[in-house]
């Protein structure tokens, strides 16, 4: 099935997703699973059930966004939420609860470790309460089940899997005690009444989501965010959206890692920089990931390993780097950067890794100039291609950043093409 710019449409109006961000190819495939599972319907006669069929549209959303999350992903987060959740209880003399956001929820990890993290710190039940949100039905329903496989379960300290969850036979079941802290429901950030007759929240978390809009869809959202966070709260966002805020007027609370925005509007002292993406695929140890999807969380899954020696040959020293970036050791990862660089032939993988620490410290035209090595190495590299897109993006340049963007939807298309031969 050849591209169709209705679908396109249809997905850019209902949930706001610029194709040019995920690549036509994931599109189009999920068009055709669907026409597939309807007894082969040609582009016309499923555009057709399309408009006529609620369950259809919902069912081609489900087919794009493919929810991938896991717990405490981006670890910094949660523990400066406990920070700041203790010091805005104290703030308000503990009159109320505090109000926590969490959309998109997806399958519930990231509503749930908000309310882990927060007992864990010593907040009683009474003290807060955690709203989960996602466009997808099936995702909610799989977030109220609560019962997690070992893909939710990722990185080396999983103490928090003892305290709060009950093995079974098919994975670990959430407490009760955590369950009950969340309230999960479906809704869509581009309802102009989404929680209209709720107060705001002390702290928000959308993450991975701007990413996928166009300039005036993200506008929209975030004045959205913004009317949904408390004047003093604090929002919680995705790694390379931290520009995007910086130019909404926002700035960042100055915490390395916690990706945590204030929403007073206050000229930052430098221009804000892109963040390390989320845990970074491996490229030479295991085949290229599958780009992140919409409102999902970010690559598979980078099993963690023990740290490798000096000499060890060159997959082991890119798992090395691949796990210390995944658990924000940002000058050990670079560390190992340098060593791979001195021991072996330069590889685009590794300057796409520098260039993704050198955003986390705020060196743009150094991770600029990393990105472009890695693009010299492997023309189509496509987090290299992504990444140096949105760094252009925040620069002001959008005529490159879509260049950029077209060169890897490019990509995928040619990817998608491979595999099915």
């Amino acid at each position: 099935m050849s591209s169709d710019q209705r679908f396109f449409d249809f997905l850019k109006e209902r949930i706001g997703l610029d194709v040019a961000s995920v690549g036509e190819a994931i599109i189009e495939r999920a068009v055709r699973q669907r026409s597939l599972v309807l007894q082969g319907l040609t582009a016309d006669q499923y555009w057709q059930r399309l408009q006529t069929c609620s369950e259809e549209q919902q069912a081609l959303i489900e087919a794009v966004i493919v929810p991938e999350t896991w717990f405490f992903r981006y670890p910094e987060s949660f523990a400066t939420l406990a920070r700041l959740a203790v010091a805005r209880l104290a703030e308000i003399k503990q009159m109320r609860a505090l109000r926590i956001l969490s959309l998109p929820c997806s399958t519930g990890e990231e509503p749930y470790s908000i309310a882990m993290a927060l007992l864990d710190a010593g907040l009683a039940p009474h003290q807060f309460k955690v709203q989960g949100m996602d466009v997808s039905p099936l995702s909610v329903e799989r977030a109220r089940h609560g019962v997690y496989g070992k893909n939710s379960f990722r990185g080396q300290d999983l103490d928090f899997r003892e305290r709060h969850f009950s093995a079974e036979h098919d994975g670990y079941r959430i407490a009760d005690r955590v369950r009950e802290q969340v309230r999960l429901q479906v809704g869509n950030l581009l309802d102009p009444q989404l929680l209209a007759n709720e107060p705001t929240y002390d702290f928000v978390f959308c993450r991975n989501l701007l990413i996928y809009f166009d300039q005036p869809t993200q506008k929209q959202v975030f004045e959205v965010l913004k009317g949904l966070t408390h004047v003093d709260g604090v929002l919680f966002i995705g790694p390379a959206e931290g520009s995007l805020l910086g130019r909404l007027g926002m700035r960042s609370i100055g915490v390395p890692q916690s990706f945590a925005f204030s929403r007073h509007v206050e000229p930052a002292p430098e221009p804000f920089f892109v963040p390390m993406a989320a845990p970074v695929p491996q490229r030479s140890a295991a085949p290229i990931p599958v780009k992140p999807r919409p409102f999902t969380s970010a690559p598979a899954q980078v099993v963690p390993i023990k740290a490798a020696p000096v000499q060890s040959d060159a997959a082991d020293l890119l798992s090395q780097i691949a796990t210390l970036a995944n658990e924000g050791k940002s000058l050990d990862a670079r560390s190992a950067c340098e060593r791979y660089l001195q021991s072996h032939p330069p590889a685009a993988q590794v300057f796409y890794w520098l260039g993704l620490l050198s955003d986390v410290v705020g060196s743009a035209l150094e991770a600029q100039g990393y990105y472009r090595k890695a693009l010299y190495l492997e023309p189509q590299h496509p987090q290299a291609l992504m990444h140096l897109a949105a760094l252009l993006q925040s620069q002001g340049d959008t005529a490159g950043a879509r260049r950029l963007q077209a060169r890897a939807a490019r990509s995928e298309r040619a990817a998608d093409s491979e595999g099915k031969q």
